[in-house]
């Protein structure tokens, strides 16, 4: 689990500054002040995203990290089989 988080992480940040490279020139040549307010507005959704959609996870092991993601996904996965269930017999 750990080798394949560092190597996503690794792959979204390179993705990242990939797009800030190729999109940077094209918007300042559009405005500066435009480029300035709309790599705000993002940096400003991606503090939001951090501080209200992801868990605590201070004082935590990686194996309860890790379960608490499994039990996540697991049950999402079983309400979506038993929805399709539920309206196959409809």
């Amino acid at each position: 689990m750990k080798g394949i988080a560092g190597s996503l992480v690794t792959l979204v940040c390179w993705f990242g500054s990939w797009v800030i490279t190729v999109t940077f020139n094209f918007l300042l040549a559009w405005s500066t002040a435009g480029s300035f307010f709309i790599f705000a507005g993002v940096s400003a959704s991606a503090v939001l995203f951090v501080a209200y959609l992801l868990p605590e996870t201070k004082g935590l092991t990686l194996e309860e990290i890790q379960s608490s993601f499994e039990s996540f996904f697991t049950r999402r996965t079983l309400n979506a089989n038993t929805n399709d269930f539920l309206q196959e017999e409809r």
